[in-house]
């Protein structure tokens, strides 16, 4: 049993995706804000991306353009990419958990706020 255990570890490490990327999770903003952003800068070269995303008056930027330098830095560091080649090959943003908040209302009921928290994921690749 063991050595099948080691067969498959030995698979997954091999049909592993070995692109640059970066996460950034539990941040304090929707993810449908996110999208919003990360549809503008999908498919775009690395240096074109950033330029958008400096240039947009979104409050979703901040957090991306972090997440998106931090993708390049892996690529340069970890897998020794130029960050001239490289372009946005995929990016989501998926719900993370939410804070739930209650505001008073009329005749002591009560209305519920949800906070949502996303999960920001850039993977870039080298273009060919």
């Amino acid at each position: 049993m063991a050595t099948r255990i080691r067969e498959k570890a030995k698979q997954r490490r091999e049909e592993r995706d070995r692109r640059p990327n970066a996460t950034a999770r539990f941040v304090r903003i929707s993810p449908d804000k996110v999208r919003i952003v990360l549809d503008t800068i999908r498919g775009e070269s690395y240096v074109n991306a950033v330029a958008i995303l400096k240039n947009t008056s979104k409050a979703a930027c901040e957090p991306v353009i972090k997440v998106l330098e931090s993708a390049a830095a892996n690529a340069e560091n970890n897998l020794g990419m130029s960050k001239n080649t490289l372009y946005v090959a995929e990016c989501y943003a998926n719900a993370g958990p939410i804070l739930k908040r209650i505001m008073p209302r009329a005749k002591g009921s009560a209305a519920r706020i949800n906070k949502r928290t996303s999960h920001i994921t850039v993977v870039l690749d080298e273009a060919k």
